[in-house]
């Protein structure tokens, strides 16, 4: 029979996974130390934010109560958003080198297969739908570039015990080996998971609700001939009354996720003689070895506000939702883009600090929206009371022959960005017949760059403002980057104009994150100057 081994890390990346502390210069000075931006907490959302922070020219202090990579693969999933992102930074090559892609997810009833679907069934993106890539990975190439970017200080075994935040800034006390020791920052970003030691420190809770089932997520090693696909099955035969869901992983090492229920004693469980059975029922053998192994509950819920003057929440400190969707991690990857072109900003001087309250409105909008989709399919995979339960079974059984019953179907539905709906985005004046409508992220398309090079429209954004522009460029700002299409780039498919609807002389003004601010059929530059205050939160 497996054994398990509940702590093992699977890590084969080239990375180091321990990280000596090192004293820092802000230690004995004989001073409380200023910096522009604190960030706590060294996983995949705080050292995506400061990567990001220190790319725009910000200096950031990176504060992680460890001194390694977490254990276990946790968080796998990563959608083409967040890719996008990634690549962004720098990193997303190294990803999807060492990820496994996936598109396509296939759901069962029993031992029946009742569809399948596509997350990507267009070509033309640069991106897949996902990767497959344990956290540990991601975290492990998220260190490498954050200790090779300009300005970013990360420093380990640096652990918060103290905030004090002013209408001014925030004083943030930290415990070393060394002993204790102050500094003082504009801003401090928690992204310290969601047992969020900042947010206890600041009394802070969530809302929300805590399902009352249990799953256990189990990541084992075996030699497979499965398709690199999601499977999903309600009741399977293996596991009566439950669900079950099947992931690949990178190096031979499968997810497993199986329902308990709420009644399940954790702790017994995770041990491995009843863990081991359990997977070898599954699989139909037991040729396989125990990698890593966790019980979780289901939970829905955020913080009321995710700015509380000077310290702002990212990430699981900020929201929780249900792992089916692969929302967590990705959510909070795109609060920290979200967050670090507006930061950027305000320390800069070029906006007013009020535009931090965008990134409140609006990754509360996707915490809101991600909440909703959790909610639904946990109620569906885990029904609570007899109504919801016949519901279930009535959909499952009519899904069989009955296409319009399968859109009833809820495993997770799986991640998708947020199209914001605030005061950044300029209302439209023309009539379009696409759905990226302002606040929407930007559709990719392949292009040819002037040199005559292959390569896709989000690769050649800026991380700043910018206008692209089918045809000749109109009057714009100084301090506004222009892309213009059929000189700059070459859409060589035509698949970027039906994406956008564009026609000759339209315009489209891009947030630093890519989300669509606002578009013109032929602009003029007033309408591009007012569009371009209200993305900066100056109207």
């Amino acid at each position: 029979m497996a054994q398990a081994n509940q702590t093992a890390s699977m890590n084969t990346a080239p990375f180091p996974t321990r990280f000596a502390y090192a004293r820092s210069e802000d230690q004995g000075a004989g001073r409380e130390a200023h910096h522009p931006v604190v960030v706590i907490g060294a996983g995949p959302v705080g050292l995506a934010l400061a990567i990001d922070l220190g790319q725009r020219g910000i200096p950031v202090v990176v504060l992680d109560d460890a001194d390694r990579i977490g254990d276990g693969s946790r968080a796998i999933c990563f959608a083409k958003k967040t890719l996008e992102i990634f690549d962004r930074l720098g990193v997303g090559k190294p990803m999807l080198e060492r990820g496994i892609t996936w598109n396509v997810g296939r759901v069962f009833h029993r031992d029946a297969e009742l569809y399948a679907f596509d997350l990507l069934p267009e070509t033309g993106h640069g991106m897949p739908a996902f990767i497959n890539l344990p956290q540990f990975t991601v975290e492990a190439i998220l260190v490498a570039k954050a200790k090779a970017t300009p300005g970013v200080d990360l420093r380990w075994k640096n652990r918060v015990v103290g905030i004090d935040a002013t209408s001014s800034g925030a004083s943030v006390d930290i415990e070393t080996p060394d002993g204790l020791y102050r500094i003082n920052a504009d801003y401090v970003v928690a992204c310290d998971g969601a047992r969020s030691p900042t947010r206890a420190l600041m009394g802070l809770d969530f809302a929300g609700r805590v399902f009352e089932d249990r799953f256990l997520i189990a990541d084992v090693r075996m030699i497979a001939n499965t398709p690199t696909e999601r499977w999903f099955w309600f009741d399977p035969p293996f596991h009566g009354g439950k669900s079950a869901l099947l992931h690949r992983q990178p190096d031979d090492i499968w997810r497993i996720d199986l329902q308990l229920g709420w009644d399940a004693d954790p702790e017994h469980e995770k041990r491995p003689e009843i863990v081991g059975p359990r997977i070898a029922r599954m699989l139909g053998h037991d040729r396989f070895a125990l990698e890593w192994v966790s019980i979780y509950t289901f939970q829905c819920r955020r913080l009321e506000q995710f700015c509380h003057g000077r310290v702002l929440f990212a990430g699981d400190a900020a929201h929780q939702v249900s792992p089916f969707g692969a929302r967590g991690a990705n959510s909070g990857i795109q609060d920290a883009e979200n967050l670090a072109w507006k930061l950027a900003a305000v320390v800069k001087g070029d906006a007013k600090a009020a535009l931090l309250s965008s990134y409140d409105v609006e990754r509360g909008q996707a915490a809101d929206e991600n909440i909703l989709n959790s909610s639904r399919a946990t109620d569906f995979i885990a029904p609570r009371h007899a109504g919801a339960k016949r519901y279930r079974e009535a959909v499952l059984n009519l899904a069989v022959d009955m296409p319009f019953a399968r859109r009833m179907l809820n495993s997770g539905r799986l991640s998708t960005p947020t199209s914001y709906d605030t005061g950044l985005s300029t209302p439209d004046i023309d009539s379009w017949t696409t759905a990226t409508r302002p606040g929407s992220p930007m559709p990719d398309a392949p292009v040819v760059r002037a040199g005559g090079e292959s390569d896709f429209f989000l690769a050649m954004l800026p991380a700043t403002a910018c206008l692209v522009v089918f045809g000749p460029a109109p009057e714009t700002p100084d301090d506004l980057a222009v892309l213009r299409v059929g000189t700059d780039i070459v859409d060589c498919e035509g698949l970027l104009a039906k994406r956008l609807d564009a026609t000759p002389g339209s315009a489209f003004l891009l947030r630093p994150d890519h989300h669509l601010a606002a578009r013109w059929r032929h602009p003029i530059h007033d309408q591009i100057l007012a569009a371009l205050d209200r993305l900066r939160g100056k109207a």
